[in-house]
């Protein structure tokens, strides 16, 4: 669809009342009126956590609320019903829904196994620490409660490659199971980063396969999502997701939009899992999320006319998926790489009024962050949301020749085109050519800074922004409203 747009519609540190389904599922009008086009929504099944869990620490991957696990019903977004009427509604309003799909680990096992292992280096996990050893590992899973609904399968040892825990000793080491390797095809970092946390998956065991590949066709059949999030595809084997993928499309005869997460500030790890996938997803442009964390933080020394250059959304306009921050960004998380406040207004510029990428706004720059004290940028968000909708389209001419100070504009489709110029230190300004078909017209600064500006007999005009901001223009006979 022109000009979509993504929402990751929760940060971290929501509470678990009032439920997020149920919010969601109101907000949806609301939602499909500023012009949001897909919801990210979080990980709908029962984690370790119970009714605490984010949903990352995942436990029973057919449990979305339904059964009395880990001492609660429903997650902590709210029940299986509540969340099949949510994504109802949004259907309603004609947003897709994005389910986020965790199958690297699993967690709090329902018993332990003894087996042997060994202890492995944890900046190199392919070199052996120690003599093989027996351990006992939070590797049973039966599900006693679900009493085999939707699926007998039980995880055992056998299911998984390694852990970080033996209950034996009570050591928190990464351990690898005799007979078992690391699977290949995943993120180099520490010699091989198949081991992410809990107990890890192996994606080279045929059964495991084989149920997930089963557990997929179910969960799209159930759910009836549009599309999917992948969480950590580094740690996972490029292979299992090449196949997985093909499987669920031919499966559900849909498009299944996907992008996966792999988090690496490096576009060549990035370019080289997509060639490992056959280009079957899309990733998240984690390098161009530190360049506007670095612009953010660069006490106006940034080089703005680079915040492009080595960026996802630079090498592959059509398997790139842009944001400004995250979950996982967010303060007080494992990543916390948190775009300053002043910054947000240019990097959400950056992201939603250009043509190349497909953007997603975050929830907790949308409604702010309670927790972290972090103000809602929602007036600023709805203002852009509608300039990429209205005036956002047509020929986009870049002007990207100052360290500072940096513009483009959109020629538009029906005289309904923009200019965006910004600076992240001193103020600027910069002749653009806009159109022919503008001359004579007058474009005024949506942001509300800078004084309106004639469009001269070749179809350009000079505009200008202030220090440490985003000026925004369209006719002035357009303002937005």
């Amino acid at each position: 669809m022109q000009n979509g747009v993504m929402m990751q519609y929760f940060e971290w540190y929501l509470k678990e009342e009032p439920c997020l389904w149920n919010v969601l599922k109101h907000d949806a009008k609301h939602l499909k009126d500023i012009g949001i086009t897909a919801i990210w929504m979080p990980p709908a099944f029962k984690g370790s956590g119970g009714i605490y869990d984010v949903g990352y620490g995942v436990y029973d991957i057919y449990d979305l609320g339904e059964f009395d696990q880990k001492g609660t019903i429903r997650t902590k977004y709210g029940t299986k019903d509540e969340y099949l009427s949510t994504i109802e509604e949004l259907h309603r309003y004609g947003i897709q829904v994005y389910g986020d799909i965790v199958l690297n680990h699993k967690m709090g096992a329902d018993g332990v196994e003894t087996i042997k292992a060994y202890e492995v280096k944890q900046n190199n996990k392919n070199e052996i620490n120690s003599d093989e050893e027996t351990i006992e590992v939070p590797t049973l899973f039966t599900f006693d409660n679900r009493h085999q609904k939707y699926s007998d399968f039980t995880w055992d040892w056998t299911c998984f490659d390694g852990v970080d825990y033996d209950v034996l000793s009570k050591r928190h080491a990464t351990f690898l199971f005799k007979d078992k390797h690391w699977d290949q095809q995943v993120d180099n970092e520490n010699g091989n980063f198949d081991y992410l946390m809990g107990a890890d998956i192996d994606f080279s065991s045929e059964k495991v396969v084989q149920e997930l590949k089963k557990w997929g066709c179910w969960y799209l059949d159930f759910s009836q999502i549009d599309g999917m999030r992948l969480d950590a595809v580094k740690h996972i084997g490029a292979h299992f997701y090449k196949d997985w993928l093909k499987d669920m499309r031919l499966h559900s005869q849909k498009e299944l939009f996907t992008v996966g997460e792999y988090w690496h500030g490096d576009v060549q790890h990035l370019l080289n899992y997509l060639n490992q996938v056959n280009w079957q997803m899309s990733l998240f442009d984690v390098p161009l999320h530190y360049h506007f964390y670095e612009a953010s933080h660069g006490n106006g020394y940034y080089d703005m006319s680079k915040i492009f250059d080595g960026t996802l959304v630079q090498a592959t306009c059509n398997h790139v998926v842009t944001f400004v921050d995250n979950h996982d960004t967010q303060p007080s998380q494992g990543l916390q790489s948190w775009v300053s406040d002043w910054f947000k207004p240019l990097a959400y510029a950056l992201i939603l009024l250009r043509k190349d990428g497909y953007p997603c706004i975050f929830y907790g720059d949308y409604y702010g962050i309670p927790h972290s004290s972090i103000t809602s940028h929602q007036d600023m968000i709805d203002k852009m949301l509608y300039l990429r909708k209205k005036h956002a389209l047509g020929t986009q001419r870049d002007y990207f020749d100052d360290s500072s100070v940096i513009g483009w504009t959109r020629e538009g489709e029906n005289q309904d085109g923009l200019a965006c110029i910004m600076s992240d230190s001193v103020g600027g300004c910069k002749l653009m050519y806009i159109g022919k078909q503008y001359t004579g017209l007058v474009f005024c600064d949506v942001m509300g800074n800078e004084r309106d500006v004639m469009i001269d007999g070749n179809g350009q005009g000079v505009f200008s922004c202030r220090g440490g901001s985003v000026s925004i223009y369209v006719r002035k006979d357009e303002t937005y409203r």
